[in-house]
This record gives structure tokens, sequence and C-alpha cells, in this order.
């Protein structure tokens, strides 16, 4: 997993501030309206959905393996939140949640990292309420970025040698065995991770997530528990 410094230093970059941008604009569009609804982000790192999330009013909670992201997470200042987000250690295949309790969960490209998802996605569909919705965006396989992520495993990257990089298809057949319906899947981050591209390119990025996941960097799916 990335520590703090990582996502520090990743959204110093052009690169990195525009990607992250698309990227929380399609899970957030996505997600639509959560004032007044029980949100848990999974694997939420140094909370920055979290704390957006919050900050549109919902009751949200953030919940990761890395004592250190969260303590992070924890000084960040939540200007105008109707409450503040609370941030809680914990994996992912055994949340301390009762069932039913969010009526959103969302997790952004923690997936990838995780041994066993289909208990994590089992777990993400035990705690949504009849109705709730599961919001993934994930690494999609077929990218320019995924290939550049085989490399690094190739040449020695632990992070990288464990990923598991997902098409359209996988991701809903998981979620699909967890007992959901996908209502929605949708592309992100068509360009390159060339910081210079990804200015001009990213300007066409709802246009192609709109038509395909094709050739996307980041998959993004939305399913809803069935009544």
């Amino acid at each position: 997993m990335m520590g703090p410094s990582a996502y520090a230093r990743w959204r110093t970059t052009t690169l990195g501030r525009i990607t992250e941008a698309l990227e929380q604009r399609r899970i957030l569009d996505l997600m639509g309206p959560v004032a007044g609804r029980r949100v848990l982000d999974l694997g939420c790192g140094d909370g920055l959905l979290t704390s957006t999330l919050a900050e549109r009013g919902a009751w949200a909670v953030g919940i990761d393996a890395d004592r250190a992201v969260l303590e992070v997470a924890n000084r960040h200042l939540v200007s105008g939140a109707r409450a503040r987000p609370r941030f809680i250690e914990g994996r992912l295949e055994e949340l301390p949640f009762p069932a039913a309790t969010f009526d959103v969960v969302v997790v952004v490209t923690v997936l990838c990292l995780v041994p066993d998802r289909t208990t994590a996605i089992r777990e993400a569909a035990r705690v949504l309420r009849p109705g709730g919705r599961l919001i993934i965006g994930e690494l999609g396989r077929w990218s320019a970025w995924a290939a550049r992520r085989r490399i690094k495993a190739w040449l020695g990257s632990r992070l990288w040698q464990s990923a598991h990089f997902s098409t359209a298809a996988e991701l809903s057949r998981l979620v699909e065995r967890a007992g959901l319906t996908v209502e929605a899947v949708r592309g992100s981050v068509y360009y390159p991770p060339i910081g210079w591209l990804a200015r001009p390119l990213a300007c066409l990025d709802r246009l192609f997530g709109a038509v395909t996941s094709i050739g996307a960097a980041f998959i993004a799916l939305d399913a809803r528990k069935r009544i």
C-alpha cells in the first residue's frame, strides 16, 4: 500500500493532480447526492475522498489497515462538513460493522492490492442495506498505465508484483457473485502516464468514458444490493 508521503508526492505532480481529479469526479458522478447518507470508504488512505463525502453532507466513515495513513487522515480539517468523518483501522476482509449499516460503500484503487477480493466484496455487500449501492473504482488491465506497472513489477517493485488489474467484465462478475446487480460501468483516464499529455486529453475523458471502458486506466462500477 502507498504510505502518506506517497499520496502527497503524487498530488504535487501535474499527472497526479489531473488524474486523481478525473477519478474522483467519476466516482462522485456515479455516487450522486450523498447528503444525509451513511457512506463507508474502504481502504480510505489519507482520507481525501472520505473528507469530500463529509463536506457533501454524508455521515462518512473511512477504514484502512495502515495506521500511518489514518493518522494523516485524522489531521485533515473538513471545512463546512455537517459531521467530521470518522477513521477506523481495520481489514476489508473483516469489517467491524453490523450488517445493513451503510447506504453506500465505496472502494477506490484498493481491490487490486487485496489478496482475497471475493471476501472483501462479500463484506462490502454484507454491511450495505437492501437497495444500497457499492461504487468501485479500479485500475484497468488493458492500458499504458497497467503496462508500466507490470514493467515495474518485473524490475522488482513489491507493490506492483502483488497487484491484480481488472477488466470491467471481471469486476462485474465479482460483485454479481456477492449478490449485487451492476447498474453502470464507466471508464476514465485514457491518456498514457505522461504529464504533458494529461492536460490536453483530460477534456475528452467524459466523452470516452460514456462510450467504452476499453483502454481506460481507471474503471468505475456502480452496483446495487437487491431488496
